[in-house]
């Protein structure tokens, strides 16, 4: 390599690399660090002077030793291979690593990121001379026996025409076909690099309209996150954001599931690990795996990758949301990634922001909720969501910190666990009083011609009656409930059914872990039933006794347990 592409080291600050002689270097390119060709990606640029952030283990490294540059942005190989694997932040297969280093990551190996020696049975849906457009589906690889992969013309070629294809059984790197464009003959393998910080392009973006079916009461009814939208489930250590996300990988509606363990820690990640292999789809009876990609850098792991893991996530996610799927990227949790700014920004002695966090805090958070979305793809007439839901860890659980209000500017649902709520047993731990959604209006059409415009009204009048409960145990606490009047015991009792036979689910249960929004409308209309009945008859002047114990109260318990 020339002189002109070799960089030398001059500094070493845990992650950070300071290199000299790099004329000529772009930030965001790959470069190899020191003797042992470390992965680094360069960050900043001055005067020729390069700063490095480094994705492994930087000890013993030092002034003196070579910087190859690459030419190249960091990127992620996109194919037929991605759903079942596991990853680190960067895009390495753990398995494949395990195999040939054992349990720890030795530095500065190299392991491509699909496997490309296995063949994958290719079925061509074009023809020669066909014309095709950027996105458009050139054929389809049976990647599980849940979803078929669609290999697609790469968004580099705007259009052009099909000169040779062929189906038949090949690996990632050979050739399937050639187009021919303005420029000349492009050959098209079924896997491609795309950088992990330029979002894929879309035709357009659509207004959200359908909502993600997550099975889980409080969310479908009350704080609904509608496909291609963008959520975030803040709460302090032990309120149960990380048995939420893996409740929504498993139940959601969605067809696809990207979950990065961005900087948790190991043995909470290695309890994914675990248990994701052995869960069995809902849907097909098949394992979880099979549609879904792990990616995992846990807080022991290099800080500078847990940078880098949500965006390797978030390509990934694109990638399979052009081929027209629904999406679900769940990042847990999205506080380390900010954390790993502000670490890299302090060895870049940048001016800190509230907290210490780098000023460009916000504008990162946003930048990567916006690349969820519901969309028109590049190819013809295709459509897909990806929906983004970011766990944030606040430290002691306080909500008004930079990570957790950055996030909330950007996102338009906000679950706020409750760790007394947790300590009750009460799970989700999903605090009704100040979490919110957005989205209800963009859903309002849906759930009108799904579950019936009453469903909306209960909802509303259900939030009332959890509100009213609310200011009257302050009462209750000064003068005891027997000092209520009797259209106040009808609200607490009411609110008692809600949050006990309604809003708190029992993920262990066959029934329970999951209602239909059919089930949820059924469920809900009985408890409004009961309070409606209740206030006819203490209007008629019935007994408030006799109200509180209809039999109406028992059916509803029941409900919850009843199969559909």
């Amino acid at each position: 390599m020339s002189k002109s592409k070799t960089g030398i080291i001059t500094k070493v600050s845990g992650p950070l690399v300071v290199a000299k002689n790099m004329e000529g270097a772009s930030i965001y390119e790959v470069v190899k660090v020191g003797d042992e060709g470390l992965a680094g990606e360069i960050i900043e640029m001055r005067e020729g002077e390069a700063s490095i952030q480094v994705y492994e283990e930087t000890a013993g490294v030092g002034p003196g030793e070579p910087v190859e540059r690459t030419g190249k942005q960091l990127s992620v190989t996109l194919g037929p291979g991605l759903l079942t694997s596991i990853y680190d932040g960067i895009q390495r297969p753990l398995d494949e690593i395990a195999s040939k280093a054992g349990d720890f990551i030795p530095r500065g190996i190299e392991v491509p990121a699909l496997d490309e020696d296995k063949k994958w049975k290719f079925e061509a849906s074009v023809s020669e001379g066909d014309s095709v457009v950027s996105g458009q589906v050139l054929g389809e690889v049976e990647e599980t026996e849940t979803i078929t992969h669609k290999v697609m013309v790469p968004p580099h070629i705007s259009e052009g025409t099909i000169v040779s294809i062929e189906s038949g059984n090949f690996t990632v790197t050979q050739e399937v076909a050639q187009i021919k464009t303005e420029n000349g003959k492009e050959s098209i393998k079924m896997a491609h690099k795309w950088p992990i910080r330029s979002p894929r392009p879309t035709k357009e973006k659509l207004l959200p309209s359908k909502p993600l079916i997550t099975g889980q009461r409080v969310i479908d009814t009350f704080f609904p996150v509608a496909k291609g939208g963008a959520a975030s489930v803040p709460g302090p250590f032990g309120s149960g954001k990380t048995v939420i996300q893996h409740q929504l990988a498993k139940w959601s509606d969605a067809d696809v599931i990207i979950f990065i363990g961005c900087g948790e820690r190991g043995n909470e990640m290695t309890e994914v690990l675990q248990e994701f292999p052995e869960l069995e789809d809902p849907k097909t009876g098949n394992p979880l795996m099979e549609r879904t990609v792990l990616i995992a850098n846990t807080s022991n792991m290099p800080v500078a990758a847990r940078e880098a893991s949500v965006y390797t996530g978030i390509t990934i996610a694109e990638y399979f949301r052009d081929m027209g799927f629904d999406v679900a990227l769940m990042a847990d949790s999205t506080s380390r990634w900010a954390e790993a700014l502000r670490e890299m920004s302090a060895r870049l002695e940048e001016m800190p922001g509230e907290e210490g966090y780098p000023a460009y805090l916000g504008s990162r958070i946003a930048a990567f909720y916006e690349r969820a979305g519901q969309v028109k793809c590049l190819g013809k007439n295709q459509e897909g969501s990806l929906t983004v839901i970011g766990a944030v860890s606040p430290p002691g659980g306080d909500l008004s910190e930079p990570v957790t209000q950055n996030t909330l500017r950007t996102t338009k649902v906000f679950w706020s666990l409750d760790d007394e709520l947790a300590n009750a047993r009460h799970f989700p731990a999903i605090d009704w009083l100040n979490s919110y959604s957005l989205y209800t209006e963009d859903l309002s059409e849906y759930l009108d011609e799904e579950v019936g415009k009453s469903f909306r009204e209960n909802r509303t009048e259900a939030m009332r009656i959890l509100s009213k409960e609310a200011e009257l145990e302050e009462i209750v606490r000064l003068v005891g409930f027997e000092a209520l009047s009797g259209s106040d015991k009808l609200v607490m009792e009411t609110a008692k059914l809600l949050r006990e036979d309604f809003l708190m689910q029992n993920a262990f249960d066959k029934i329970d872990t999951f209602s239909t929004l059919k089930k949820q409308a059924e469920m809900l209309d009985a408890v409004m039933s009961y309070y409606r009945k209740g206030e006819e008859m203490l209007e008629e002047g019935e007994n408030v006794n006799e109200v509180l114990e209809m039999e109406e109260k028992d059916l509803i318990s029941k409900l919850k347990f009843k199969e559909e």
